[in-house]
């Protein structure tokens, strides 16, 4: 005799197994999903801000969009699969290095769209993916009146610190003595400071101070030098 625990999980997995998406619904999601995965592509190239461009990863997001659309299309079909489907991703470790912090916004963008669209929220994808590409391109065109840089300077005297401290004053917003390295034969300056755009032929002036062996300038992102 079955009992009402019985007939809840055999009708429960009925339920489940009965539901099955056409190979219609699978094209338009799937074809929803690389629409979008374009979109985001193509505002992954247009804000992309770091030193090297990588194609590659940017068609990854495509394609990771689309593989957990498939794999929310599963799920959300077969109650055994999903259970199945969650102890595999369990076993899962991903040890990629993601140097930039936007490409892991760009990666969580481009699952939580295969996710919505593999669930059929089909609205919801493009109005937040609408909405998120707008957000993005705003911000990368968002661009700061000045820029950081970091000063190198070799210098062999306190005089001719005295008249690069007094040059810095007058031509850059401002400035920050990062270190001082003072040996036997010279005194090396490493200063953050803040121009203008453009406006760098104060380097040329510096490097004509006499006793200045060197000056070198750096565009500085507060992680590395470009």
């Amino acid at each position: 005799m079955e009992t009402f625990k019985d007939i809840f999980k055999n009708s429960f997995l009925e339920n489940f197994s009965a539901s099955q998406i056409s190979a219609a619904d699978t094209a338009i999601t799937l074809l929803l999903t690389f629409l979008i995965g374009i979109f985001i592509f193509q505002v992954y190239k247009r804000t992309f801000q770091g030193i090297m461009y990588t194609k590659s990863f940017n068609v990854s997001l495509v394609m990771i969009a689309m593989v957990t659309s498939l794999v929310i299309m599963a799920v959300t079909t077969n109650i055994v699969l999903s259970l199945g489907m969650v102890g595999a991703l369990s076993i899962v470790r991903f040890r990629t290095a993601i140097k930039d912090p936007m490409d892991i916004v760009f990666m969580f963008w481009a699952i939580a769209v295969g996710i919505v669209t593999g669930a059929s929220f089909y609205l919801l994808a493009v109005m937040g993916s609408v909405i998120i590409g707008i957000i993005l391109l705003v911000f990368a065109n968002f661009k700061s009146q000045t820029s950081p840089y970091i000063l190198l300077l070799d210098y062999v005297n306190s005089e001719a610190e005295k008249a690069i401290l007094d040059k810095l004053k007058d031509r850059v917003k401002r400035y920050n003595i990062k270190s001082k390295t003072v040996t036997a034969e010279n005194i090396e300056l490493s200063v953050e400071l803040r121009i203008k755009s453009g406006e760098i032929d104060f380097v040329n002036e510096l490097k004509s101070i006499d006793s200045v062996s060197n000056a070198v300038l750096i565009s500085y992102n507060g992680d590395y030098a470009a």
